[in-house]
């Protein structure tokens, strides 16, 4: 055949071969072959040896192909191939292999049979590609004789017409379908036996009766089988179903099921065949089949494909199975997960039943717990927990564990108080002889009046409430009500917003300027995002900024924001404007990022602006945050030139001392305190922070000022520098360019400093 394999063509024109058939009339139906294979040889020797050949009584009809790509455009145009002769290695060395996906999963062809040949057996080991792939022959090049690749042929014609023609084949092959996919294991392989049997008596043309499938369990690995039960099984057998094998009378019967399951190999009679089917778990299946006749060589090869194709199946079935548990089941508590739990609300909103409760229990500071005694101590108090909550509400309450140490009650409201719940805690739990006391918090969702319809959505709704009880006052609870449920929505819409916004270039940067309260002179900008919506409407940054930070937005909109101020901060100086500099907020979220320090260089640099007349200022809580990573960042910016604002000051709670250390440049008064100053006892604290920087030797400047009484009162404390609407508001660069230079004009003309 192929250059491949030696002197393979010799072993097609083996001696063995019949006389030509005689010539079949022209319009006679015919069997499609296909031959896929990158070597001419092959299909040349392939046609030569089967010339004239006809398999029930009809003559061969071959399709060539000799690619992957050249067999995916024909086949798409085919319909009706009997058999496939695939070769494994062409173009790729898997692409016979991606070949068979190809036919039975986009094509569908199902009743195709494909025979698998090859040169390079290594590419593609037989045990693994027919049991990973939907293969029904699998043949190295070198051991096809004529004779040989003839039998192989005609029992894969002789399936292939089998189950194109036979309904109850059909019937058979959609029950093992079912039942491979059958949750319940015992449920399940007793309709995977019955698909057995009605498929094996269309295999072997005789009726679906005097059939018997049994099956038997191994008490360990490598001894026999001691439990055999009938669990399948039609015909005069019927009356043995879910009865031991031993209940059968006949002893011709009962010792070759017994000698199938023992030696796992199957036995074939004159009048009977029993069939085995091996399977990875320890619960083999055997088939007893009356026979009227002896099979011949071809039903016997069709057998052995069907029980090791079956054999896979059966490894499905326990598969599911295993898949059910661990999809359902909690494996380190045994309790039903998240879905079982969705499920159970899903099963009890459909009765109707109101007076329902959802609790969701989280267990607090036990991320604390599990990094400081370990995951072992962890996994042992989840299972106090566990223990305490089914010991004391009983079967009536359907316990589940939802997450980590969250857990899921539903049930009786009556049941479910929050006071009772509570005092569940109050006794400390023993881990290991040792006591642990632990309070919980609750998100509560009532289905009395509630307006969900699924188990989705109430789970759901009582994250949300235990998310309030966690962020307000742990060790409590909080009912979900439909205003918490608005509100989440309305802050989801809006961050979806936001980031279409920023996709589509609706934010925008608007200027502020800054100056020195006595001489007047511009000192400075603030860079201030805005976001438009499609509606004109202005969305606050408070309402935002916030969103962005939770959804990760902040780190690309932050570094944009950066960008962006540098370069117009430069576009002002080549127009001959100079501030003093530009100050860009950032998050703390942004200022914990590895790549920070590169981000703001990679901004200067492309920029082209000097760092100088950069200021990043950082809110006070930032500060406090890490004060080691704080402390290291600050000092790499300050290294580059930058220079840094402590922004909104007085609204946090800073250490005083650990603030001196810092090479901070400038404290910002918020505008809170700013707008109180002009009353008897406002003054007080914008005085304090004045004094502060003064004593640290910081730079201090006012944001908020509305009036030209602000400016006075705050310079005469001794406040460098302010912001504020009175002073100017904030602009986008084309009216700011304007605003800067008729401000610098007009300060000329009162005879003070022109700006830089």
């Amino acid at each position: 055949m192929s250059v491949d394999c030696g002197d393979d063509d010799a072993l097609l024109f083996d001696d063995d071969a019949e006389q030509p058939a005689p010539l079949a009339p022209q319009n006679a139906r015919t069997w499609k072959i296909a031959i896929v294979d990158d070597d001419d040889d092959v299909h040349r020797t392939t046609c030569f040896a089967l010339e004239y050949v006809q398999i029930l009584n009809r003559p061969l009809e071959f399709i060539h192909t000799y690619s992957k790509e050249e067999t995916r455009r024909v086949f798409a145009g085919e319909s009706d191939i009997a058999v496939i002769l695939l070769d494994v290695v062409m173009e790729t060395e898997h692409a016979g292999l991606e070949l068979v996906s190809y036919i039975r999963d986009e094509l569908q062809w199902h009743d195709t049979r494909i025979i698998l040949r090859t040169g390079q057996p290594g590419y593609a080991p037989e045990e693994d590609a027919i049991r990973d792939y939907d293969i029904n022959d699998y043949k190295t090049k070198n051991e096809l004789t004529r004779k040989k690749l003839l039998t192989a042929l005609t029992a894969a014609v002789r399936s292939y017409e089998q189950i194109r023609t036979i309904d109850a084949s059909r019937r058979g092959l959609h029950q093992i379908i079912l039942s491979s996919a059958a949750f319940t294991f015992d449920h399940g392989i007793q309709a995977f036996a019955a698909g057995v049997i009605t498929q094996i008596a269309a295999l072997c043309g005789v009726p679906p009766e005097g059939l018997l499938c049994a099956q038997g369990e191994l008490a360990e690995q490598g001894k026999s089988p001691q439990i055999f039960n009938v669990i399948a099984s039609a015909g005069r057998y019927s009356e043995l179903m879910n009865r031991t094998i031993d209940d059968i009378h006949d002893e011709r019967i009962r010792d070759a099921l017994k000698h199938v399951l023992i030696r796992g190999e199957s036995l074939f009679t004159e009048h009977s065949m029993t069939l085995y089917f091996a399977g990875r778990s320890n619960r083999p299946l055997a088939a007893y089949i009356d026979l009227p006749f002896a099979l011949s060589e071809i039903n016997h090869h069709l057998l052995e494909v069907f029980c090791s194709n079956l054999g896979v199946c059966l490894d499905n079935l326990g598969l599911i199975n295993q898949l059910k548990n661990h999809a359902y089941r909690d494996q380190l508590l045994k309790l039903p997960n998240r879905l079982k739990f969705i499920e159970q609300i899903d099963l009890l909103l459909q009765q109707k039943q109101s007076d329902q409760m959802a609790v969701l229990i989280d267990i607090d500071d036990f991320a604390e717990i599990n990094d400081v005694l370990g995951h072992h101590y962890g996994d042992l108090l989840l299972q106090a927990v566990a223990d305490r909550l089914h010991q004391e509400l009983g079967q009536q309450i359907f316990l589940a564990r939802i997450s980590g140490d969250v857990f899921g009650l539903f049930g009786d409201a009556a049941l479910l108080q929050p006071e009772r719940l509570r005092g569940l805690f109050t006794t400390p739990f023993f881990i290991e002889e040792t006591a642990h006391a632990v309070s919980g918090s609750m998100g509560m969702v009532a289905l009395e009046g509630y307006e969900g319809n699924d188990g989705a959505e109430v789970l759901k709704d009582a994250s949300i409430a235990l998310k309030r009880t966690k962020s307000q006052q742990r060790g409590t609870y909080t009912l979900f009500t439909r205003q918490m449920g608005i509100q989440i929505r309305e802050r989801a819409t809006l961050m979806q917003h936001l980031h279409k916004a920023f996709d589509a270039e609706r934010l925008f940067l608007m200027y502020q300027p800054q100056i020195d309260l006595v001489s007047g002179k511009l000192t400075g900008l603030e860079a201030l995002i805005r976001w438009r919506n499609d509606d004109g409407q202005l969305i606050p940054p408070n309402d935002f900024i916030p969103l962005a930070e939770y959804s990760g937005l902040i780190i690309s909109l932050g570094a944009w924001v950066l960008r962006t101020a540098c370069f117009t901060m430069v576009r002002l100086q080549q127009a001959g404007l100079t501030p003093g500099r530009i100050g860009v907020n950032v998050s703390v979220i942004q200022f914990r990022q590895d790549d920070f320090i590169d981000i703001v260089r990679r901004a200067l640099q492309d920029s082209g602006l000097d760092a100088h007349k950069l200021e990043l200022e950082i809110t006070e809580s930032v500060t406090m945050s890490s004060a080691a990573l704080f402390e290291s960042r600050l000092n790499q910016l300050k290294a580059l030139g930058v220079s840094i604002a402590i922004d909104d000051f007085g609204t946090g709670f800073s250490s005083l001392s650990y603030l001196d250390k810092l090479p901070v440049d400038r404290l910002k008064i918020d505008r809170a305190f700013v707008q109180q100053i002009d009353t008897p006892e406002g003054p007080r604290i914008a005085e304090l922070i004045t004094q502060l920087g003064q004593k640290l030797g910081l730079q201090v400047i006012a944001e908020g000022i509305e009036q030209a009484e602000h400016i006075k009162i705050l310079a005469n404390m001794g406040c460098h520098e302010g912001q504020g609407f009175h002073i100017g508001r904030p602009m986008p660069e084309e009216q700011l360019i304007d605003w800067i230079r008729t401000y610098v004009n007009t300060q000329s003309a009162q005879n003070t400093p022109e700006s830089c």
